[in-house]
């Protein structure tokens, strides 16, 4: 019989949500019947469909917020949802496991009634909650510590763990108190059959000769404000050739754009928002060097950046700063701006790699190759299955 897996995940709708997407179609392509609940979200508003075989379910979401009380409503009302949706697919389709992908911690709450029925639960871990909140607001407040609460209680519910990197995983085994044979690291590589370069679009340099370009979520903690300020550093100091498109969606997008016409950089950056993947992977491919500006932080420091191995997949230089799983990711793709002296030190790294074209080549020939024999999606599907084989043998004690 075959084992059935509902996916829960709180933040992205699915398949838009790459890391849940591969994750559910490399289980569905092992043998798992799988059924994803999601939010609905821009471009994804049907409530159920099927695809490859998988079935999908969207319930309804509030606006993503910025403060804190918003946080609550937003969170609190999808987590009423997903309890209600839970109950309707397991009487309808039935499941042997749920997988949480956090944010927030508390779909565990979620899955508590069904291990009366012997159900288990495998906590993805895609990123640290309370770094996160310490990192948005600055504050250690009780907010904070009702993130660690919650995280506690995830990790005590939990039967398994998928932690995206081994920081990851130490605070699985530490704060979390689990055995290290329940923890299991899923790295969130590219796809290599579905991620590559198309032919570069000289139009997408707005008529500059250097194209800078970027792509993620535009949050508090994600340092767009930092490469506003690395594009303006840059204008004053008299260079004109280099023009920065950002693409990507998020609560801070609007304020970037306002704060963009504010320094006078309407000629020098664009904020695209989200677009499809194709037209991602033109702007992508045409760009001369790729950023990823996430202000130095504790949260930025043990997080995995899917777009530095985006960008290395398409065989771009990359810029960052010097933060311990970004370096651990690209190696000697990258350079490293100082933490300390970061606008001025980061602009220099832009314009050391556009000065130097033949290193810049040979930088992304480096991450290409790494990403290719050690950090594509298809060397963590291993993983995956093998966290999933972990819960069955617990079933079957």
């Amino acid at each position: 019989m075959k084992k059935k897996v509902l996916i829960i995940v709180e933040n992205l709708p699915v398949p838009f949500d790459s890391r849940v997407w591969k994750e559910a179609t490399s289980l569905q392509k092992a043998g798992y019947d799988v059924t994803v609940l999601c939010p609905r979200g821009k471009g994804y508003e049907r409530g159920h469909e099927i695809l490859e075989g998988i079935r999908i379910y969207r319930h309804p979401i509030p606006r993503e917020r910025n403060s804190p009380l918003g946080y609550l409503w937003e969170y609190g009302s999808a987590l009423l949802l997903e309890f209600f949706y839970a109950w309707w697919i397991y009487l309808r389709h039935g499941f042997h496991v749920i997988q949480g992908c956090n944010p927030p911690d508390t779909i565990f709450f979620v899955a508590l009634p069904f291990k009366l029925f012997g159900v288990k639960y495998i906590f993805d871990h895609h990123d640290a909650n309370p770094e996160l909140y310490f990192s948005k607001y600055g504050k250690k407040d009780l907010l904070y510590k009702t993130q660690l609460w919650l995280e506690r209680l995830t990790y005590r519910f939990s039967d398994v763990v998928i932690a995206t990197n081994h920081s990851y995983r130490d605070l699985a085994t530490s704060r979390g108190s689990l055995a290290p044979e329940d923890v299991f690291v899923v790295r969130n590589g590219p796809d290599l059959q579905t991620f590559k370069a198309v032919p570069p679009n000289p139009a997408l340099k707005h008529g500059k000769p250097h194209l800078i370009g970027y792509v993620g979520t535009m949050s508090v903690q994600d340092g767009l404000e930092i490469l506003l300020d690395v594009a303006l550093h840059l204008k004053t100091s008299g260079r004109r050739d280099i023009h920065f498109t950002c693409v990507g969606g998020g609560p801070g997008l609007p304020a970037l754009r306002k704060m963009t016409q504010d320094k006078g950089l309407e000629e020098f950056v664009n904020f695209t928002g989200r677009v499809p993947d194709r037209q991602l992977l033109e702007i992508l491919s045409t760009s001369d060097v790729c950023v990823n500006p996430d202000k130095p932080c504790e949260m930025n420091d043990i997080s995995t950046m899917i777009k530095v191995m985006e960008y290395m997949a398409l065989g771009k230089p990359i810029v960052q700063f010097n933060l311990k799983e970004g370096r651990f990711s690209a190696g000697e793709a990258s350079l490293y701006g100082d933490t300390g002296n970061q606008v001025p030190d980061f602009a220099s790294k832009i314009l050391w790699l556009l000065d130097n074209p033949a290193e810049s080549k040979r930088m992304g020939e480096l991450g290409r190759a790494r990403v290719k024999k050690e950090l594509a999606w298809e060397h963590s599907v291993e993983n995956l299955l093998a966290a999933y084989q972990r819960v069955s043998a617990m079933g079957a004690n």
